[in-house]
């Protein structure tokens, strides 16, 4: 049996230990509040604010009325300038957001969105120097397919737009389709066609639309078709079905959807000389001050004037073609002899100047110093795709194909790549 001593030792030892014991919970307590105190608080008191830029606006006066000092201003222009390639800002589509620790304290980090798909943070650190970090946004990329038929009395812009294609993809659909076959010539009531283009999303939003991915047309000298493919090089471009290159050095038609009033011939009655003669290219009707771009890339040759062809420019493109672009009311700044020029780029303006009985274009192509008909010369493809590179293309698309004949059965669905 225990001594009466021993057992108020035991008691006293008992009551030490609960002691303890509370006392080291309640330690435990002030920490964890402690430690969570401050960040809640941080995260109750941080203050932002967002500004639209408004016409009139400039970065310094928005800067400035934020608080920011001239030598801020200064450095944080600078900084956006070499690192995020930001000059300036833009009336009605940027936003700037600036946030504060605290509602009165100094801007800390400046947000700039200059695209759906980038933002770029500017922070200040504890030196009091801004550091500039651009952040891509996720795209949501969805294929989506549609087809069209053209009807009587038809354009192909007309039948795309009933189709439920965009203004924008059929722009390019157009520049595609331009390098095999003629708008004016190759369209015909009952051909169908199909496209297969990018549609990008942001928190379950449309931003945008991408990159024509595919692209079927029933044309009259047969199925155009092509594909677009990122080679191992990194560079894309667009292939037919068999992996040969669909895009050619040069367009038969560069001004698209324009209607063609006299067509290649060896012979022909001169609307205005009144004798028979080659008509050595072809005419499209163009009202005065139509743009005429470049139908590939190539060196500017001759810029000139003559009774015949008014306003003129000629175009080397490599060892074999060239190309001529006539009666124009006046040429693009900058394009004179020696200027190298990118396909597609304007060089001059439709007019009548010349031997012209109205506003046109007439466009030539010569090979090997020979007139040929632009809407059935061979024109030579920009690349075709290597052995190995041709291998990943037909997988490519074959999984491409795969996916195009379940959005022809559900054209209302969409594939992701």
């Amino acid at each position: 049996m225990k001594k009466a001593k021993d057992i108020i030792n035991d008691i006293n030892l008992t009551r030490i230990v609960m002691a303890l014991a509370a006392l080291l919970s309640l330690i435990a307590i002030c920490l964890v509040v402690t430690r969570h105190t401050p960040s809640q608080k941080h995260a109750q008191q941080e203050h932002s604010s967002v500004v639209s830029v408004a016409s009139g606006d400039t970065l310094s006066g928005l800067l400035l009325a934020q608080g920011l000092t001239h030598n801020d201003v200064n450095e944080i222009a600078s900084v956006l300038k070499k690192e995020a390639g930001i000059a300036g800002l833009r009336a009605e589509r940027d936003k700037l957001e600036f946030v504060r620790p605290n509602g009165n304290a100094p801007v800390s980090k400046i947000v700039v969105v200059p695209s759906p798909w980038r933002q770029v943070n500017l922070t200040c650190d504890e030196s009091g120097s801004w550091k500039c970090e651009t952040v891509d946004v996720e795209r949501d990329t969805r294929a989506v397919w549609r087809s069209g038929e053209i009807l009587d009395g038809d354009s192909f812009y007309l039948a795309g737009q009933r189709a439920g294609i965009p203004a924008g993809i059929l722009i390019d659909v157009y520049d595609l389709l331009a390098f095999e076959m003629d708008f004016e010539r190759d369209v015909r009531a009952g051909q169908k066609f199909w496209v297969l283009y990018e549609e990008n999303f942001s928190d379950g939003n449309k931003i945008d639309n991408g990159n024509v991915l595919a692209v079927s047309f029933q044309a009259l000298r047969g199925n155009v078709q092509m594909y677009r493919f990122k080679k191992s090089d990194g560079t894309i471009g667009y292939y037919d079905e068999n992996g040969n290159g669909a895009i050619k050095s040069l367009k038969r038609t560069p001004i698209n959807n324009a209607k063609i009033t006299s067509n290649f011939s060896k012979k022909r009655k001169h609307p205005v000389l009144g004798f028979t003669r080659a008509h050595k290219g072809v005419d499209f009707r163009a009202p005065t001050g139509t743009p005429i771009p470049a139908a590939g890339a190539g060196r500017v040759i001759a810029r000139s004037y003559n009774r015949g062809h008014g306003n003129f420019v000629k175009i080397r493109h490599n060892g074999s073609f060239e190309t001529l672009y006539a009666h124009m009311s006046r040429f693009a700044k900058g394009v004179n002899v020696g200027t190298n020029v990118r396909q597609g780029q304007i060089i001059g303006y439709a007019g009548s100047t010349g031997y012209s009985t109205g506003p046109h274009l007439h466009y030539e192509i010569i090979k090997d110093g020979v007139h040929v008909n632009p809407m059935t010369v061979k024109l030579p493809a920009i690349s075709n795709l290597g052995k190995a590179d041709k291998k990943k293309f037909l997988e490519y698309r074959e999984v491409l194909d795969d996916g195009i004949k379940k959005l022809e059965r559900h054209p209302s669905l969409y594939i992701q790549l």
